[in-house]
């Protein structure tokens, strides 16, 4: 018997698009090729047993901010730490920036160049619902806030040009600007590495940099546990290779990288559309290291010992650096590494006394390079005597990454460059991104807008549209 829908992949999008689907009271199919769900967001023991580890995602802005969590009730379903400090970037001799988020209070403590902290800041932090509606969708549209539109914009503008340091004179908030941009992997100055800085920075001192107690995977366990309740069925082990590895169903939505959408419509896509997603390009990728620890982090700065999250690597002239060298295709000697300790808001993940870092750098696409010392040179760097924490370690190159995560090709986390060519035209050019020029065919993952992160949004998207064409219905209630 037929369904309504297929869903292919059960990574937050893929489950975003089935929740939606079966609010409708459509019946729901959810194929997943690993042994159990999750995509980016899944928790295990990985080094020590009683150690949980985030294996992608860890920490969490836009599961407050994201439009799609909000209307599903994110908050009222699993519980979040929303620390004080939303990150930290340290620098030498015991000096960092902190990112509380308390703007005034994080102004204040950028001293002389607090007043542009907050200039630069303030504005979006006051309309951060303006600045969600304009970088969370697609961009061929009219933002429901224009001035705020603009003025995101024009900070972009700013600090994605050689410009970027005119506003400020000491090196500790530029430094924390560099360390949020560096999060989308590409070259700085930039505008698409500035604006998704700019977004990020706004919501941490707006919503916060949440963090979900007992692990990522609560909040892809809340997805399917309502999927499930509203009739839905999701199978495992369930690889998709083709459209004919499918049962037949009025709507297909694929949470599954664009050149993987390509080679499974194959048949079924317009020739230049599918050469359109063959030739998406995938941006630099990430090497990832699980810590299992006997003790805290050493951070020299007492700040540092307080946030999940901190972006290390120094000073804006040394991210900058690290960065570009990815993007030519060399392995940092010092690279940016991001680092997650969710231990110190979430004791759940270890046993009493220990804790657990979750850390990553950025190396080229398709990198088989094994980073662990780079990386623990780097923390030793902010943290000395970090090395005599350490129970046990696993690594993962970004070839590894994308073997376990085929939607992180190359171990690229964002499922496509983040590039301004791609932010307009992902995939492609088109006022509905998500609907395929092929009868029932969607694809929602994150090579659609808004883009990476665990938002839920390009599922959400993808399955309104087929809401709207397949099925003539309108989009349901998600309220728990």
């Amino acid at each position: 018997m037929p369904h309504d829908a297929v869903v292919v992949g059960a990574g937050p999008n893929g489950l975003a698009a089935a929740v939606t689907l079966a609010r409708a009271g459509l019946d729901v199919v959810v194929l997943e090729r690993a042994s159990e769900v999750g995509g980016g967001a899944r928790t295990a023991e990985v080094t020590i047993p009683g150690y949980q580890h985030d294996i992608c995602s860890a920490v969490h802005p836009m599961a407050l901010a994201s439009p799609f969590f909000q209307a599903f009730g994110l908050e009222e379903r699993i519980e979040f730490a929303v620390p004080e400090i939303s990150y930290v970037q340290p620098l030498d001799a015991g000096r960092a920036g902190v990112a509380y988020r308390d703007l005034e209070r994080t102004a204040d403590a950028l001293g002389r160049d607090g007043a542009a902290w907050r200039r630069l800041m303030a504005p979006l932090v006051r309309h951060i619902d303006g600045v969600q509606d304009f970088t969370g969708s697609q961009l061929l549209r009219m933002p429901r806030d224009p001035v705020t539109a603009l003025r995101f914009g024009l900070r972009v503008l700013e600090q994605g040009s050689p410009a970027w340091n005119v506003r400020f004179r000491d090196e500790v908030a530029p430094a924390m600007l560099s360390g949020v941009n560096a999060h989308s992997i590409g070259r700085m100055p930039s505008l698409s590495t500035a604006g998704a800085g700019l977004v990020l920075g706004a919501h941490a001192h707006a919503r916060g940099w949440p963090v979900p107690i007992g692990g990522s995977a609560r909040i892809v366990e809340a997805l399917a546990d309502d999927l499930i309740a509203h009739g839905g069925r999701i199978e495992t082990e369930s690889e998709v290779r083709a459209l004919s590895d499918l049962p037949e169903a009025r709507a297909v939505l694929f949470d599954v990288s664009a050149r993987a959408f390509a080679r499974i419509g194959a048949p079924a896509l317009p020739d230049r559309y599918r050469r359109a997603l063959e030739g998406f390009r995938y941006g630099g990728g990430v090497a990832k290291l699980d810590f299992a620890l006997s003790e805290p982090v050493p951070w020299a700065n007492a700040d540092a010992r307080a946030t999940p999250t901190l972006h290390l690597g120094g000073t804006r002239a040394e991210l900058a650096h690290a960065e570009d060298q990815v993007a030519r295709g060399v392995h940092p000697e010092s690279p940016y590494v991001l680092a997650s300790q969710p231990t110190v808001v979430d004791a759940s993940r270890a046993p009493e006394g220990g804790h657990v870092l979750w850390a990553y750098c950025h190396v080229p696409n398709g990198s088989t390079e094994d980073m662990s010392e780079r990386v623990i040179r780097q923390i030793e760097r902010f943290a000395p005597g970090f090395r005599d924490t350490v129970l046990a370690t696993r690594h993962v190159s970004a070839a590894e990454l994308g073997v376990y995560n085929p939607n992180y090709v190359g171990g690229d986390i964002s499922a496509g460059a983040v590039t301004l060519p791609q932010l307009v035209r992902r995939p492609v050019l088109t006022t509905d991104p998500w609907r395929a020029p092929a009868p029932g065919l969607y694809l929602c993952s994150s090579s659609t807008p808004p883009g990476t992160a665990v938002h839920g949004l390009s599922g959400f998207y993808a399955a309104r549209s087929a809401l709207r064409h397949e099925f003539g219905l309108p989009v349901p209630s998600l309220a728990p």
